[in-house]
């Protein structure tokens, strides 16, 4: 596979990377027990061309919760800040191989960007092919970008409180199974153990092979079957804070579902907030 509905692989990159219509972003972001500095990392060496996505600061800053979706106007404002316009290619990578890149796939298809990929496999794949570096910060021109936000891709907390006590849409967890079962840990204080009433696991590395790229075709659609998933029916999204969710997300559009939402808040909300404090199960 060289290139699909969502997703491109490193040597379709290689022979379209310098297209006047492709624009790479580098859109890495790390937990902060991960001790990793994405912007440095970046700095220090990232595709050619690449502009960073810090996704952080292109989140919703007046939020307490953490990558909550910006309106449109922000949005639109951070994308033109990278040369990117409505009529690009994007492509989207980041250092993991797949974690946050996903995220940013997902914000701009939901601020109606259909022409955006993900690398598959990420900046390992990229150097795997035999992909060169380049380090600095790449200035780029200030584009013009418009962005209107498709609000039926976002699910917020009451909508999800509704589902969890009528069980009307099927709930899909990307955390790992030992957050999900309240065994481990949250990474975030003040968050409690723990999962939805109803909700299923599918911990978002296992929609991936080895080689970290995402699986295809039957493999794909096993590893949601496998999850207790029905892919004839609606699914919300959700994980720790709304980036690895995004990836669960990616997978069902391979698979062609389209009635789907991502749950913007996730877990961070959902083990914070009081008004959900009775709907947790472990």
């Amino acid at each position: 596979m060289s290139k699909s509905k969502n997703l491109v692989s490193a040597d379709w990159l290689l022979k379209h990377r310098a297209d006047d219509d492709v624009k790479i972003i580098d859109g890495s972001w790390y937990l902060p027990q991960q001790n990793r500095d994405a912007a440095a990392e970046y700095a220090a060496g990232h595709i050619p061309g690449a502009v960073f996505f810090d996704l952080d600061a292109n989140s919703d800053q007046t939020s307490e919760l953490p990558h909550m979706m910006p309106d449109a106007d922000f949005f639109a404002k951070a994308v033109a800040s990278l040369g990117i316009s409505n009529s690009d290619t994007v492509v989207i990578y980041d250092g993991a191989g797949l974690m946050s890149a996903a995220r940013i796939w997902w914000m701009f298809r939901a601020f109606g960007h259909s022409d955006v990929f993900v690398l598959d496999g990420g900046l390992p794949a990229w150097k795997a092919a035999g992909g060169s570096l380049q380090t600095g910060i790449v200035e780029t021109p200030k584009a013009y970008y418009r962005a209107t936000l498709n609000d039926g891709m976002i699910a917020d907390w009451r909508e999800v409180l509704r589902v969890a006590e009528q069980q009307d849409r099927q709930l899909l967890d990307a955390r790992s199974a030992g957050r999900f079962n309240g065994i481990a840990p949250e990474p975030r204080a003040g968050i409690k153990s723990g999962h939805m009433p109803g909700a299923k696991n599918l911990p978002f590395q296992q929609l991936l092979t080895e080689e970290g790229e995402f699986k295809t075709g039957s493999q794909l659609k096993q590893a949601f079957e496998d999850a207790g998933i029905d892919l004839t029916q609606p699914v919300i999204t959700t994980c720790g804070s709304g980036v690895t969710a995004a990836i669960l997300s990616l997978g069902l559009s391979e698979l062609g579902h389209s009635d789907n939402k991502l749950y913007d808040g996730s877990w961070a909300e959902w083990g914070w907030r009081p008004e959900t404090a009775g709907k947790i199960v472990r």
